[in-house]
């Protein structure tokens, strides 16, 4: 898998579960701490966040990463 794809499935994998959630990305941005921009750009596949990004967006979807890279493609 190449960088932009993993990007692009991790910014997909966010959406998923923000939406399951129905969280707004801004919502979801306020609970994680982020910037809404910065959250924006990650969704959308422009950004490759960090391991500890990630660990934020999970604790602010009440999930584990383990959760968040179940199933992931």
């Amino acid at each position: 898998m190449i960088k932009t794809s993993f990007q692009i499935s991790v910014g997909n994998r966010i959406k998923e579960l923000r939406l399951k959630k129905k969280l707004s990305q801004r919502q979801l941005a306020f609970e994680a701490k982020k910037d809404p921009q910065s959250l924006e750009r990650v969704e959308n596949g422009k950004s490759c966040p960090t391991i500890f990004y990630l660990y934020e967006i999970c604790i602010a979807l009440e999930i584990s990463l383990e959760e968040f890279f179940k199933d992931f493609d």
